[in-house]
């Protein structure tokens, strides 16, 4: 049988590229820059690799899982040369301030955190966060996974300490997701309107919004003109009973009891 001399750089592009969407952009950010070949580091940089960077790659028990080889390089030498093509990050807390702090991402404008916590609101959801201008202005689309035990943490703190405080900081915001990590142990600490005026938990940029909610009461309340541009309304409510008030005039409304 005569053996084959072909290599895999003798592919064209077109077919280089369709082998390597089947790769997470992760992956082939790590092995193809930087690897002394320029072909395949322009490749890898292009924006169907650098447009979207999820750093928590599989849904785990083990969310902290990029060993600190692959997080250094990615910090030190990958993020400050793609940064101007990033779109979207996928984060979880515990790395969020190294990769946030390692270039400019003067195109991002979604972002995901899986086990968000109360503590990393209070830290970086502020105006003295190192953050506080690429979340005030650029971000637009905020997904918030949690695993926290809040039993411990009262409705209304937590109304203030986190949902408040996004709203507020957050002034460009028409997506926002708060949900609990799938197969978590623990439920999202749901919103209480009761505590918040008006004026404190308010938007006119909201169009998508996905919460928990304490009660039908709230869901009603979420409709009384403070969310203007809401069109989008996913929620869960916890200790409430059937309430025939639910009609209003949204584009789309999935109420999950």
């Amino acid at each position: 049988m005569l053996r084959s001399n072909f290599h895999l750089l003798d592919l064209p592009n077109e077919i280089l590229l369709i082998i390597l969407k089947k790769l997470d952009n992760i992956d082939v950010l790590y092995s193809l820059s930087g690897i002394n070949n320029e072909r395949l580091d322009i490749l890898a940089q292009q924006k169907i690799f650098t447009n979207i960077l999820n750093f928590v790659p599989a849904l785990t028990d083990d969310v902290y899982s990029i060993p600190a080889s692959i997080l250094d390089r990615f910090c030190f030498d990958i993020l400050p040369r793609v940064h101007y093509n990033v779109k979207c990050l996928i984060l979880d807390s515990v790395h969020m301030t190294r990769i946030l702090l390692a270039a400019d991402y003067p195109c991002l404008g979604q972002l995901k955190f899986f086990n968000f916590s109360q503590d990393i609101a209070l830290s970086y959801f502020t105006d003295q966060s190192s953050f506080q201008h690429i979340f005030r202005q650029q971000i637009t689309d905020l997904s918030l996974i949690c695993n926290e035990d809040t039993s411990k943490t009262s409705v209304k703190s937590y109304a203030k300490n986190i949902y408040r405080h996004i709203l507020t900081l957050f002034k460009n915001l028409t997506h926002l997701s708060i949900i609990k990590l799938a197969g978590g142990q623990y439920e999202c600490q749901p919103l209480s309107l009761s505590n918040l005026s008006l004026s404190s938990f308010s938007s006119s940029t909201l169009t998508n919004l996905s919460i928990s909610l304490n009660s039908i009461e709230d869901c009603l309340s979420l409709l009384d003109g403070r969310l203007k541009q809401l069109s989008t309304l996913i929620i869960i409510v916890y200790g409430t009973q059937n309430h025939s008030m639910l009609d209003h005039n949204m584009v789309n409304l999935h109420v999950i009891l």
